[in-house]
């Protein structure tokens, strides 16, 4: 029997992970009463059960202490019940946007100021964050890429270290990205914009990538970035880092950071136990 426990902050994808994974075949039940979860544990643990794969969602609520959670959960590990903790989350900013785009009212906000709500939900929950198998950044997944991950997690029972990483072109023109954590300037390769015929394509059209990459200079950058990046990976997990934004960014955001996010992300891929993502945050604009 596998069990997993699935919590997070409120927005940050739990109800979107349980319908993936039953999707993969677990049997999924969402917010029991506290007073129902150690039965519930018994019930399904009954040998010869068709089930073989459980999900249990829970989250704070106003109507319940959550450390009364905590405490049931810690309870049946004491007694012999094993499970995985998976942890759902996002950013701050991404779970304020999420909740005014829903109209919803936050579990721990009931004057209505969802700063707040996500404040006193975070303080509750962060034991429980240190505490879980795996935790998931939902900030820039979409919900394919989500699907993945779980995949990784409970299908290909990879090993995994819940560190997600983006690699984000974007144009300086617009601004460097307000989350990037290493952020790199390719604006000294020449630009495909001044060739009339490359001008109207981006980084994602082959043309573009052939005239790029034809220069020396693209591939050692492209040799030195990866090389530095699969250094800083191990380090960053150690260090309990779980999301890392790679930016690389040219004037416009379309032509060379384009064609390098690409090959970077190319080369990162499939080559260690965290998650990877794709951004092209300015390849479309102003078109």
């Amino acid at each position: 029997m596998r069990f997993v426990v699935v919590s997070g902050m409120s927005g940050g994808g739990k109800s979107i992970a349980l319908k993936l994974l039953e999707d993969i075949g677990f049997y999924c039940v969402d917010n029991l009463p506290v007073p129902l979860i150690d039965k519930f544990f018994e019930w399904i643990s009954v040998p010869g059960s068709e089930i073989t794969k459980v999900a249990l969602g829970l989250d704070v609520r106003a109507d319940q202490s959550f450390a009364s959670v905590e405490k049931v959960l810690e309870t049946l590990k004491k007694n012999g019940y094993s499970y995985e903790l998976l942890f759902m989350d996002a950013a701050d900013n991404v779970l304020l946007k999420r909740y005014k785009e829903s109209r919803r009212m936050h579990p721990l906000s009931p004057d209505g100021r969802i700063e707040e709500g996500i404040r006193r939900e975070r303080a509750v929950l962060q034991s429980v964050r240190k505490k879980a198998d795996y935790v998931i950044d939902t900030s820039r997944l979409l919900t394919r890429e989500l699907k993945a991950e779980l995949d990784r997690i409970f299908v290909q029972n990879e090993e995994y270290n819940s560190l997600m990483i983006t690699v984000m072109s974007f144009g300086f023109k617009y601004g460097i990205p307000a989350d990037a954590d290493l952020v790199f300037d390719v604006r000294f390769l020449p630009n495909p914009f001044y060739i009339d015929e490359l001008k109207h394509l981006t980084g994602n059209d082959k043309p573009v990538q052939d005239y790029v990459m034809g220069y020396d200079e693209a591939g050692i950058f492209l040799d030195k970035l990866t090389d530095m990046i699969q250094f800083l990976i191990p380090n960053y997990i150690k260090e309990g880092k779980y999301q890392l934004v790679v930016g690389i960014g040219c004037t416009g955001g379309k032509h060379r950071s384009v064609t390098l996010a690409n090959e970077l992300y190319k080369r990162l891929k499939n080559q260690g136990n965290y998650g990877l993502t794709i951004r092209h945050r300015d390849e479309k604009a102003g078109i």
